[in-house]
Parts: C-alpha cells; sequence; structure tokens
C-alpha cells in the first residue's frame, strides 16, 4: 500500500507564504471583507465573551477595535442548514434537504439565483472560499471523486474555492481545489459509501487498537479510519490525496494567506470557514495540552492563533485600515460529539454557552446565541452592542454596503443591517425565527418556541433541545438562562408571536 504524503509535502509550493516586510496600501476604495466562520464555538468560549478558563487574545483584540454583539445568531443549531442561511439569504426550513448533510450530498445551494459571493462579484470583487463547506457537491449522490466535482462553491459566485466536502468526521477526508480533489490519482480512485462498507480500509469497529483517538459509545464515529481516527462513512482509495488532521487548519492558513496576498490590489471577499473547535479536534502539535480544556480547549487556542496570523497579515500588508473582518460561529457548543477527547473529564468549570441554556442541537438560545464581532473600516471601536442580528442578513447588509440592487424575491430573510454592525444602531431586527428541532420566534426580548414532538434531552451529547409538546415563552431580558417558562402566565404574548410566527412560515 502506498504511504500517504504529508500534506505539509504535498502542498509546500503554497503553504509556506513569505509576507512583504514592507506595507502596500490597497489603492482601492471599497473595503476588502473577511468573514471568518468557526465551528461549533459557544457564546462563553471566548475571553472577551466572559471565559475564565481559557484566554483568546487575538479575537479579544478584535473586540476591542470593534463592535462585540452580545445577541448575535445563527439561525440554527447545527451547520449546514446555518451555512445555507448564510450563503442565500433564506431561512433553511424553507427548503428540504438542508439538515446535517453527509459527505457524499448533492448540491443544496441554488445556482441560479443570488448569494452572498455574488453580491461581491457584482460589486467587481475578487472572492473565495477556504475552510469547511458541507453543503454538497455535483448534481448527485453519486459521483466521480476523480473527476471535476460540479456545481459546487466556483458555480454559486466563489472565483477561488479551497475546501473539503462536509465535517472533518465525516468522509471523504479529502481537500477540493476548484472542484478538483487534491492529489488524486487514477490508479487509486477514490470511492464513498454512507450504507456499507467498501474496500479494504480498516474500521474504527473493527480495529480499536489502530486508533489514536476513540469513538464515544453510540455515536457511530467508527467506520473507516484515517489519519488514526474513526470518521462517519466508509472511503477507499485516495491514499496520497487523504489529509493529516494535525496540518488540516495550518493548510487553510495558508491557503487563506495566499488568496489575500495575490489580491492585495483589489477589492476582495473571503469566507474563511474554520474547523475548530468540531470534532474531531486534533490541534496541531503546539497547541496540544495548552489549554488544561482537553483538545477542545487547545483547538480554540489554535482558533485564536489562526485570526491573529490573519490580522497580522493584513497589518504586513497595509490592509487592516482597508478591510473588514466579521467573526462568528455557525451554531452553539458541544462538548462530546463523537469523540472521547477529554473535553468532558476535562472542562474544569469551562461554560462553553456561558449563562445561556442548551447549545449545538438545541432551540434554546444556547444552539444559536453565538459570538459575533466585527472590526475593521467604518466600524465603531470599543463598543458592545445588544442589537438584535442574524448572520442571515449579511447577504443583504453586503448588498447595502455595496450599492448592488436585491430584486423583491431575492434573499427575503435577510435584513439590510449596515448602521448595526458597524455600531451605530442599537436595534437591529424586530424580530427573528430560531430553528433546531422545532422553531422559535424572538421580538423585543421575549422568545416564544412553538410545541415540538421531538426528544426534550439528547442523552449522547448531554443536550437540552428544548423541544416540548407544549407553548414556551421566556423573557430573556430577566431569564437569558430560559430558565422559567411563562406561557400560562403571559397568553397574549404568545398568542401575538404564534401569529407572527405563523406569518413567517407562510412567506
Amino acid at each position: 500500500m502506498k504511504k500517504p504524503l504529508s500534506l505539509a509535502l504535498l502542498l509546500s509550493a503554497s503553504l509556506f507564504v513569505t509576507l512583504p516586510t514592507v506595507s502596500f496600501a490597497q489603492k482601492a476604495s471599497k473595503p476588502n471583507v473577511i468573514y471568518i466562520y468557526a465551528d461549533d464555538l459557544g457564546f462563553g468560549d471566548l475571553s472577551s465573551y466572559g471565559a475564565k478558563q481559557i484566554e483568546t487574545p487575538n479575537l479579544d483584540k478584535l473586540a476591542r477595535n470593534g463592535v462585540r454583539f452580545t445577541n448575535a445568531h445563527s439561525t440554527s443549531a447545527t451547520c449546514t442548514p446555518s451555512r445555507f442561511a448564510l450563503m442565500t439569504g433564506t431561512y433553511p426550513w424553507r427548503q428540504e434537504g438542508t439538515g446535517i448533510l453527509p459527505g457524499d450530498a448533492k448540491l443544496i445551494v441554488p445556482t441560479d439565483k443570488i448569494t452572498l459571493p455574488k453580491v461581491f462579484k457584482h460589486a467587481g470583487y475578487a472572492t473565495a472560499i477556504v475552510g469547511k463547506w458541507h453543503m454538497g457537491l455535483g448534481n448527485q449522490v453519486q459521483k466521480d471523486w476523480n473527476a471535476p466535482i460540479k456545481p459546487g462553491p466556483n458555480d454559486v459566485g466563489f472565483d477561488y474555492s479551497f475546501i473539503f466536502p462536509a465535517t472533518a468526521d465525516r468522509v471523504p477526508t479529502v481537500f477540493l481545489e476548484n472542484d478538483q480533489v487534491v492529489a488524486a490519482e487514477a490508479n487509486d480512485p477514490i470511492l464513498v459509501d454512507y450504507e456499507k462498507k467498501i474496500g479494504n480500509d480498516p474500521t474504527g469497529k473493527e480495529h480499536p487498537e489502530l486508533l489514536k483517538m476513540h469513538s464515544s459509545p453510540g455515536q457511530g464515529h467508527n467506520q473507516t479510519i484515517v489519519n488514526g481516527i474513526g470518521r462517519i462513512g466508509y472511503m477507499s482509495g485516495g491514499t496520497r490525496a487523504r489529509w493529516v488532521d494535525e496540518e488540516v487548519s495550518t493548510t487553510f492558513l495558508h491557503k487563506a494567506q495566499d488568496f489575500i496576498s495575490q489580491h492585495q490590489n483589489k477589492p476582495f471577499f473571503l469566507y474563511f470557514c474554520l474547523t475548530e473547535p468540531h470534532v474531531p479536534r486534533m490541534p496541531a502539535t503546539q497547541f496540544k495540552g495548552k489549554s488544561k480544556l482537553g483538545y477542545r480547549g487547545d483547538a480554540i487556542l489554535q482558533l485564536d492563533w489562526t485570526v491573529g496570523q490573519i490580522q497580522q497579515q493584513l497589518q504586513l500588508l497595509g490592509l487592516d485600515k482597508n478591510t473588514i473582518i466579521i467573526f462568528s460561529s455557525d451554531n452553539g457548543p458541544v462538548l462530546d460529539d463523537g469523540y472521547m477527547d477529554g473535553a468532558v473529564a476535562q472542562q474544569n468549570g469551562h461554560l462553553p454557552a456561558g449563562p445561556l441554556r442548551g447549545g449545538k442541537y438545541s432551540i434554546f438560545e444556547g444552539g444559536t446565541r453565538v459570538p459575533f464581532i466585527v472590526s475593521g473600516n467604518g466600524v465603531a471601536q470599543g463598543k458592545v452592542s445588544n442589537a438584535l442580528i442574524s448572520q442571515i442578513d449579511l447577504l443583504a447588509t453586503s448588498a447595502q454596503l455595496l450599492d448592488v440592487p436585491l430584486k423583491a424575491d431575492e434573499a427575503k430573510d435577510s435584513a439590510p443591517l449596515l448602521k448595526t454592525l458597524t455600531g451605530q444602531d442599537n436595534k437591529g431586527r424586530s424580530s427573528m425565527v430560531q430553528h433546531a428541532q422545532t422553531l422559535a420566534i424572538v421580538k423585543d426580548e421575549w422568545k416564544y418556541i412553538a410545541p415540538s414532538k421531538g426528544a426534550p434531552y439528547m442523552k449522547l451529547t448531554d443536550t437540552e433541545t428544548g423541544s416540548l409538546p407544549e407553548d414556551q415563552l421566556y423573557d430573556l431580558k430577566n431569564d437569558i438562562g430560559e430558565k422559567n417558562n411563562v406561557a400560562s402566565k403571559y397568553p397574549e404574548k404568545v398568542a401575538e408571536l404564534k401569529q407572527l410566527l405563523e406569518g413567517e412560515r407562510k412567506k
């Protein structure tokens, strides 16, 4: 069997960027925009948001130099639907098939409608995505992984893409650059199957002795082993194309740096999708053991360092004064989401969701209320805002920033909130829909959760989902932890919000 080459060797020509020692001021008047999207990072995971057990100095600096939002949300409590909403400006529950996707799923983002990167392209920007994609590829599940796979990111508005297809715990564990698997070989074809075992690769279930990180009981992360880690799904072939987990984050970083360096003299939009702290958490050696919170904490340190590297590059290139950085997360936190990596055993008093109830998979605030920081050109400095905003608003807000007109039927759930994002307005949205197993709506710091037949508790992940068969109403102004259901006390408020939610459903 061929031995996989290190990514550092495979991609050495592009991984290590020598940054200029002098500054080059960008001549464009339009600001560059970088959206840095973390994965499963909670409201309480950053020291600027109150974390005491971990320090995140680079993100703290970003917050000091910009606006830190305390009432900002992803649309959904899981990754794929949140990313779909961000990309399309449409609530994901309006379209079937926007749940958590397997690694072989077909593309769910329409190619013939407006998208976030298309807004920037209309304004003359160079556009790129680097990092996690997780919105499907191609027109069908069955696909030839050794040939160009289209449609994909390059067909929905990105000039350049360097991604992995789904999540790091799902096969195929390969990178794609502009529709093509990196280092794919015709004599070692890549095959993927989520129903049955294919090929001769060992699985975590059959060969636990080969694992360097074990699956949590019952969570199914014990199929094809790649880099000593069992994955969800089965894979064969692509030996040279498979990544090394410890190198994934730096690979994405250097690809992002490459793009910035190559486009420093024209306006650019970079959608930089980090993998941290999603499972499997396997940070680079320099971060292992540094947080005292297990690999999850170490991954957050790596995330913070990565943001610092981008900040440093922008400063060295003279782009920091003409670049807007938006940082957030696709949903709330989870500790045990598939692997025994020390996140639970070494929690040490850290509260990933801070004062919020729930987390990833939950309709409670911990599921969608996430860190959200905006910094850069035209943004207020050192401000903390409680304005209600959603990531779905970035499409319409970007169009507003760039004077790109949107048709009446385009991105209808996205609101133009430029004054809010830059710190000039403290109100933001009037209302917002949240999505998990059920729907909720928030207005004037009142939150209504619609009845649901879903399980109220997920034992495997230790998550309160918020799914109950009756109406729930919470006064978020006085009860941010959603401890007291006051639906019976305020029936008129329940009726008002229920009607408002039903109106949103029918749009």
